[in-house]
């Protein structure tokens, strides 16, 4: 998702996000989700990967730039966020009303 909506979800996300990759060339930010989780995924601005999809992984503790990097670091127990709520923070972040706020 663009970097600047994917910002927003993830500070509306939190503790409940897992790992989250930073592209800085596409200006994107992509989140990992269990398999099968996205059939109904309809997020306007977003795009679900298709499982052959190809991504640059960096190292775990790579949380700068140049190139792709770690914005949330994997571990063991969070490479996953649970889509509907990765679904619902994008949503709340691009709410008209969250950008009147601003």
């Amino acid at each position: 998702m663009p970097r600047s909506v994917g910002l927003d979800a993830l500070a509306i996300l939190g503790s409940r996000s897992g790992a989250v990759l930073e592209d800085p060339l596409a200006a994107a930010l992509y989140w990992f989700v269990p398999p099968g989780t996205t059939a109904e995924w309809d997020v306007a601005g977003t795009r679900v990967l298709a499982e052959d999809a190809h991504l640059v992984i960096p190292p775990d503790r790579r949380t700068q730039g140049p190139g792709p990097h770690w914005r949330v670091c994997p571990t063991a127990e969070a490479w996953t966020t649970e889509a509907a709520a990765l679904q619902a923070a994008l949503e709340d972040a691009t709410s008209p009303c969250r950008g009147a706020a601003r």
